[in-house]
């Protein structure tokens, strides 16, 4: 749930202070869907 409102929350969440969260931020602050994509991409590809 945190990936689609707070993608950024929700990488950090599940993967912690890392490449993946910087780039979910990056994206995230260019425009929301992207980063919410990029979040939901990065919990479910497990």
């Amino acid at each position: 749930m945190a990936a689609l409102l707070l993608p950024p929350l929700g990488v950090f969440l599940d993967r912690g202070l890392g490449r993946d969260f910087w780039i979910a931020v990056v994206l995230t602050c260019f425009a929301w869907i992207p980063g919410m994509i990029f979040a939901l991409w990065t919990v479910l590809a497990r």
